[in-house]
C-alpha cells in the first residue's frame, strides 16, 4: 500500500502514457480499501479525458502547463473529497514528460541539435509541468502523517553519472527536476514533516519512445510498464523522509546527483 498504515487517496498527472497508465492501475489496487467508511479514490489528470475500467478512479481533464486548468482541477478534487467521503490524498504521482518534441524531433546526438524551440519544449515537460504540479497539489496532502509526491525522473539527469554526453535536452531537463525536487523538499518539510518528495528512475520501458533506443539495453532490463509500475511502488513502499529530496532507480538504489 506504498507504505501507508490507512485508506488514502491519490492524484495521478499523467496517465495516458505507457507507464502512467501501468501506475494506474497499480495504484487503483492499492486504494482499493474501504474503512470506518472512508474509501481510497485516484484522480487522474489528462489534457484529454480518459476512460477507467476502475470504479474508484475520476478522470479529470488539465494541461499540466495551464495553471488555471489546474487551479479547476484542484477545486474538482476538494469538492469530491468532501462530498463522497474520500480518504486523504496521500500520494501525488507525476508521470508527464518527453523525449521527443510535439514535431517528433529526437535527442540531440551533439551541440549542433539544439534548437531553442525543441529545447524549451523538453524543460516544459519535464521540468516546469512537475514544479507546477508541485505548486498546486502539494496544499491538498494532509500536514501530519506519511505522504508522498513523486516525479519520473531519469539516471540520464544525473551529472556526476554522465559519461556518454548527447542527449542535451533531455538530460539538462532532467537534472532541472531533480533540482526542483530537492528544493521542493525542503520546503514541504517546514509544514508537512513527514512528506516524503523524491524523483524515480523507471528503467528503459518498453514503450514507442524508447524503441529506438533498445538495441543496447542489456539482457533482463528491458521492462514492461507493469514490470516498471511495480517496481516503482515496491521503491516507495520502502522509502522513509530521510529519504527526500533524492532521486531513486527502479531497484531502490539512489540515482546519484
Amino acid at each position: 500500500m506504498f507504505g501507508f498504515d490507512a485508506p488514502f487517496s491519490a492524484i495521478l498527472v499523467g496517465t495516458s502514457g505507457g507507464i502512467g497508465n501501468a501506475l494506474l492501475a497499480e495504484t487503483t489496487k492499492r486504494v482499493a480499501v474501504k474503512t470506518a467508511g472512508a474509501s481510497g479514490h485516484v484522480f487522474a489528470i489528462n489534457r484529454q479525458k480518459q476512460r477507467s475500467q476502475f470504479t474508484n478512479v475520476t478522470s479529470l481533464t488539465a494541461n499540466a502547463l495551464n495553471e488555471d486548468q489546474l487551479a479547476e482541477t484542484v477545486e474538482a478534487i476538494k469538492s469530491d473529497l468532501k462530498h463522497n467521503q474520500f480518504a486523504p490524498i496521500r500520494l501525488i504521482l507525476v508521470a508527464v514528460g518527453a523525449l521527443h518534441t510535439s514535431h517528433g524531433k529526437g535527442p540531440e546526438k551533439s551541440l549542433r541539435g539544439i534548437t531553442a524551440h525543441s529545447m524549451q519544449e523538453i524543460f516544459a515537460a519535464n521540468a516546469v509541468a512537475p514544479a507546477l504540479a508541485a505548486k498546486h497539489f502539494l496544499p491538498l496532502l494532509p500536514k501530519s502523517g506519511r505522504t508522498v509526491f513523486a516525479a519520473l525522473s531519469a539516471r540520464v539527469g544525473s551529472i556526476s553519472d554522465n559519461q556518454l554526453g548527447g542527449w542535451y535536452s533531455y538530460r539538462a531537463s532532467k537534472s532541472a527536476l531533480n533540482q526542483i525536487l530537492k528544493t521542493t523538499s525542503i520546503e514541504l518539510s517546514r509544514t508537512r514533516p513527514d512528506a516524503i518528495c523524491v524523483g524515480l528512475h523507471p528503467g528503459t520501458v518498453d514503450t514507442k519512445l524508447s524503441k529506438p533506443f533498445q538495441a543496447n539495453v542489456p539482457d533482463g532490463k528491458l521492462f514492461s510498464a507493469e514490470q516498471s509500475a511495480d517496481y516503482l511502488v515496491q521503491t516507495l513502499s520502502g522509502l522513509t523522509k530521510e529519504n527526500s529530496g533524492q532521486v531513486f532507480a527502479w531497484d531502490g538504489s539512489p540515482v546519484p546527483a
